[in-house]
């Protein structure tokens, strides 16, 4: 592993960007929480502007917790507004008057083994896309990845820029024991398994990593706004 460049705290300015069209879904969780759904699809441009309205948002007195996801943002408050949705008015008028904020993080080369005993799922990955492996292999080591977001496992990270070739859904029923290390495939989106067991994503390869040190500082490999290149160090097809 790799990593090549260090500038994770540096922002573009946010007006550089385009504002996302369309108005986002915004539901409350509980009594004092709202969720964020960018409109459109799983893409960069949604999470750029998810990112903003995170930013947006971070020095508010009234709000606890921002938690960024795919595409979406859970907005916790300190306490339960009297005014629901009035809350929600000023989430989308904010929302409609951010721009599009770019992450400028470091650059995290991985070397993985592409194909062999750990790339259980590369015949289906090649029968949906109707492409060889070689092909898979080529097209999936030929992207820079950015990390949308960190989550649903210490250390785990969706990865976008998946090339649309290779779009492979998440499997109906999830593998029960998939290895730590293993690089998938989900939706239109990539990343590194960071737990041994159930995964319902689509392994192609395997990487010797650690994504996760409770020890480190920080803990996590990965951060919102990094970008990751897979480097075939070994192909076994």
């Amino acid at each position: 592993m790799m990593v090549t460049s260090m500038s994770n705290t540096s922002l573009n300015a946010p007006g550089l960007l385009p504002v996302h069209e369309g108005a986002p879904k915004i539901s409350m969780i509980g009594n004092r929480s709202y969720l964020v759904e960018a409109p459109g699809e799983l893409d960069l441009p949604a999470q750029r502007h998810i990112w903003a309205l995170a930013r947006t948002l971070k020095d508010r007195p009234d709000v606890l917790e921002l938690i960024p996801g795919m595409t979406n943002l859970l907005i916790v408050l300190r306490r339960t507004p009297e005014d629901a949705d009035t809350i929600r008015g000023e989430i989308l008028d904010i929302w409609q008057r951010t721009s599009g904020l770019d992450l400028l993080g470091k650059t995290i080369e991985i070397p993985m083994t592409y194909g062999g005993e750990h790339a259980i799922d590369l015949p289906a990955i090649c029968d949906y896309s109707g492409l060889s492996d070689k092909e898979v292999v080529r097209i999936h080591a030929e992207r820079t990845y950015t990390v949308f977001s960190v989550g649903s496992a210490p250390g785990f990270g969706y990865l976008g820029g998946l090339d649309p070739r290779i779009f492979m859904p998440r499997k109906k029923v999830p593998s029960l024991r998939m290895l730590k290390g293993m690089v998938t495939i989900g939706g239109m989106q990539t990343g590194v398994s960071v737990l041994t067991g159930p995964n319902g994503w689509n392994s192609l390869g395997f990487a010797d990593i650690t994504m996760f040190d409770a020890a480190a500082e920080p803990p996590a490999l990965l951060a919102p706004g990094d970008r990751v290149r897979f480097l075939p160090e070994r192909i076994e097809l």
